[in-house]
C-alpha cells in the first residue's frame, strides 16, 4: 500500500517568491558583520553539540535553562533581538504557535523550553537536528498519516508526565503576512486532542518579525517554497535590526468531553484574529460570543483572563 499522504494531510500555504524581500529592500548591516554574525553562529552550533552530551543527564529545571540560554545566545549571535510578552502558566501545556520560519524553533526555546513537535526532515538538518533530538523532539513523519495516533500519544504522555510541549498546527510555513498566504485548511486538530486527554491547557503564541527601526513588520527570516535553508539564514545574518515577538496568549482549558476541531479553531483565532492575544475580551463578551467559551477563574496560575472551552 502506498505511504503517499493524503493532500489534506499535507496542509499547503500560497507563498511563494513574491512573499520574500527582494534583493536591497530590506535594510542590510555591512558585510563584514554578516560574517561576524555567521562565525558566531558557527560557533554556538558547536556549543550545541556539547549540549546534546549534556542535555540528558541534567535534571528538567537545568535542562530548560541551558536550552533556554543557548537559544537566547544563538539570538544575539545572529542580531536578532527577542521580546517575550506575556506569561505561561506554572505547570504544564500544549503551546500552540504560528509558523513562519526556521527560526520560529529558536523563538519558542529562548521563550518557554518545551519539547517541540517537528517534522521528521529537522531530524536530519546539520547539528540543529542532533540538538532537536537531545531536547526531546518528537517528530512527525508526514509522509506516513498512520503514525499520526502515535505521535500524539507521545504528545499525551509526555503533558502527563508534566512537560510543556510546542506545536506548529498550521503543519508547513508561510510568510506572516498576507491573509490568503495563511495554510490551508489551518490549524490541524490532531495535537490538540493530547491536550484533552491529558488535562492540559493549550497556550496561544503568536511569533511575529519586525524591523526594529521602523517597527514594520518583515518577511526575511520567512522560510517557503522551494527555497534553500541557506539562503534564509543567510537574509536572517544580514538583516538590520531584526526582531522577533512571542506573543503568550491566554490558557485556554478544554474539558474532558471538549472537541479538538473546536479547541483548535479557538486556538487559531487567538493567535491570528485576535489584535493582541495577550488582551482577551471581557467576561461580559466572552460568555455573550459565539461558540462554548465561558470564563472561570485559576488561582493556582499567573493573574490574568482565561478561556474554558467545553464541549
Amino acid at each position: 500500500m502506498s505511504t503517499r499522504a493524503h493532500p489534506l494531510w499535507r496542509p499547503s500555504s500560497g507563498c511563494g517568491p513574491d512573499c520574500l524581500p527582494r534583493p536591497g529592500q530590506s535594510p542590510a548591516v555591512p558585510v563584514s558583520r554578516q560574517v561576524g554574525r555567521a562565525v558566531a553562529l558557527l560557533g554556538l552550533l558547536g556549543l550545541g553539540i556539547g549540549l546534546v552530551v549534556v542535555l540528558p543527564v541534567l535534571p528538567s529545571r537545568e535542562r530548560q535553562a541551558a536550552t533556554r540560554g543557548w537559544a537566547r545566545a544563538t539570538a544575539r549571535a545572529c542580531g536578532v533581538r527577542l521580546d517575550v510578552r506575556g506569561r505561561l502558566p506554572r505547570r504544564r501545556a500544549l503551546l500552540a504557535a504560528n509558523h513562519v520560519s526556521w527560526w520560529d524553533i529558536l523563538a519558542v526555546l529562548a521563550a518557554a523550553p518545551a519539547r517541540l513537535v517537528a517534522k521528521q526532515e529537522v531530524g536530519r538538518w546539520p547539528l540543529v537536528g542532533l540538538l532537536a533530538r537531545a531536547v526531546g523532539t518528537i517528530f512527525v513523519d508526514r509522509a506516513r498519516p498512520r503514525e499520526l495516533p502515535g505521535v500524539v500519544h507521545r504528545v499525551t504522555a509526555a503533558l502527563r508526565a508534566g512537560r510543556s510541549v510546542a506545536v506548529f498546527p498550521e503543519g508547513t510555513t508561510w510568510c506572516g503576512g498576507r491573509d490568503d498566504c495563511r495554510p490551508r485548511p489551518g490549524f490541524r486538530p490532531a495535537m490538540f486532542q493530547a491536550a484533552i486527554d491529558a488535562g492540559a491547557p493549550v497556550v496561544p503564541l503568536r511569533i511575529a518579525y519586525r524591523c526594529g527601526a521602523t517597527g514594520t513588520p518583515t518577511t526575511a527570516p520567512a522560510f517557503v517554497g522551494d527555497e534553500t535553508l541557506w539562503r534564509s539564514v543567510r537574509r536572517v545574518l544580514a538583516a538590520r535590526d531584526l526582531r522577533v515577538t512571542v506573543e503568550i496568549g491566554a490558557p485556554l482549558h478544554p474539558g474532558r468531553a471538549a472537541d479538538r476541531r473546536a479547541l483548535a479553531r479557538v486556538a487559531e483565532s487567538a493567535v491570528h484574529l485576535v489584535p493582541s492575544v495577550a488582551a482577551a475580551p471581557s467576561p461580559d463578551r466572552a460568555a455573550s460570543g459565539p461558540g462554548p467559551l465561558s470564563r472561570r477563574p485559576r488561582p493556582a496560575e499567573p493573574p490574568g483572563p482565561e478561556l474554558s472551552l467545553a464541549a
